[in-house]
């Protein structure tokens, strides 16, 4: 979905596939046909954005045969899809049925993930539609937090340094545009935004900037127009912003709130939970940690890494932190120049919800993503910005 900004921009919307975990590019091939294609019809949309995921081995078969590349932009091309954004967070295994810490491997301190980030922007050069010259892809924040010592940062920043090199010689080559955002997240080194200004000033290239996720931002209790006021004061790009939402319980002391929040703990992903106290931010690695020990205090809010689905917050007495990705969309696109013009929606945990709440069939999810891309569009539309055909 495209739209007009005030200033003559435009930007784009799309809704991330990671929820459909496929590793393979006939897998890949299968989601546009049986739910991406879907959610663009049920929207009465001629032509829809999707933020691709490919793994590792679905990147490997586009990048070593053309023919199969040509067929994928092809097949997109024939069932009204449009790609300027990747999601190059999850490597492989992301559709398995425990994910965990293993999402954040490999990190940036190895050569697999530079190679295979480098194989994503060459690709999205070539998918990227005709008349669009900058694509943006997703990377993790460099490392989980542990273990990681100044040998490591030194190697990570040397392999952002050098994708940045390999980026610009693309550009050459190609006239397309390819930019990267490291995406803050609870519990890596990079947790917040504040976080990235350090390391990415020492990268020190227009190619690589940041990220943001709605839902990590608030999950780190993060206020949107400081935090984003920080990386436009320091000159850090924001090549693409992830509109999710998290979990947020405003009285975690009380039994029944504890009860509602055990229902979304489940076992495939990790839901970082975080409080704020007198002494800064407090937190666990996972939700089942917050529940069953004595670690976070519960005199203030929580709120957990979950996406909940934009337009259909959980039942009170929980709720979602749909108000902080309103006014972090207000900073980034709402003023006389947008900040970001890669918007993606990126609820990738559908089934991974409380069992009543799972949909159920095909069509019940394409219902679901079709909401949120219709709440994000009125979203949009409310700041100023026109859809366009």
């Amino acid at each position: 979905m495209r739209f007009r900004h005030p200033d003559g921009s435009t930007i784009h919307l799309a809704y991330c596939t990671n929820v459909h975990p496929a590793e393979t590019l006939d897998g890949v091939l299968a989601q546009l046909r049986d739910h991406c294609e879907p959610v663009r019809r049920r929207l009465g949309r001629d032509r829809l954005g999707i933020g691709l995921w490919l793994a590792k081995d679905a990147a490997h078969a586009l990048t070593t045969d053309p023919a199969a590349l040509r067929a994928l932009r092809a097949e997109l091309d024939r069932r009204g899809l449009e790609v300027v954004t990747l999601n190059g967070f999850p490597y492989e295994g992301f559709g398995a049925q425990e994910v965990k810490y293993r999402v954040y491997q490999p990190d940036w301190t190895r050569p697999e993930r530079l190679a295979h980030t480098t194989d994503l922007a060459r690709l999205l050069a070539a998918l990227l539609p005709d008349d669009v010259t900058e694509g943006s892809v997703s990377t993790l924040p460099i490392a989980w937090r542990t273990p990681f010592d100044t040998a490591a940062a030194d190697t990570a920043r040397a392999a952002l340094t050098t994708l940045a090199e390999r980026l610009d010689a693309l550009e050459e080559l190609t006239g397309k545009s390819v930019r990267i955002g490291l995406e803050p997240e609870p519990g890596c080194t990079i947790e917040t935004t504040a976080d990235a200004i350090g390391p990415l000033t020492g990268v020190s290239s227009p190619r690589i900037g940041v990220c943001v996720d709605t839902c990590h931002l608030a999950t780190s209790f993060e206020d949107p127009h400081t935090a984003l006021d920080a990386l436009v004061a320091a000159g850090i790009p924001i090549p693409k912003a992830q509109l999710s939402a998290a979990l947020h319980a405003e009285h975690p002391h009380l039994p029944e709130v504890r009860a509602a929040l055990a229902a979304f703990a489940e076992p495939r992903f990790l839901h970082q939970t975080r409080t704020r106290t007198a002494a800064g931010l407090r937190g666990t690695d996972d939700l089942p940690e917050a529940l069953d020990g004595e670690t976070l205090p519960d005199g203030a809010p929580w709120r957990a890494h979950f996406h909940v689905p934009l337009h259909s917050p959980p039942a009170p007495p929980l709720t979602s932190t749909l108000p902080v990705l309103r006014d972090a969309l207000a900073r980034l696109v709402g003023g006389p120049a947008p900040h970001t013009r890669h918007l993606e929606v990126e609820t990738y945990t559908w089934q991974a919800l409380p069992p009543e709440l799972r949909p159920r069939t095909r069509g019940r999810l394409t219902d679901g993503i079709a909401a949120e891309l219709t709440l994000a569009r009125d979203l949009l539309t409310d700041l100023g910005l026109k859809e366009l055909p």
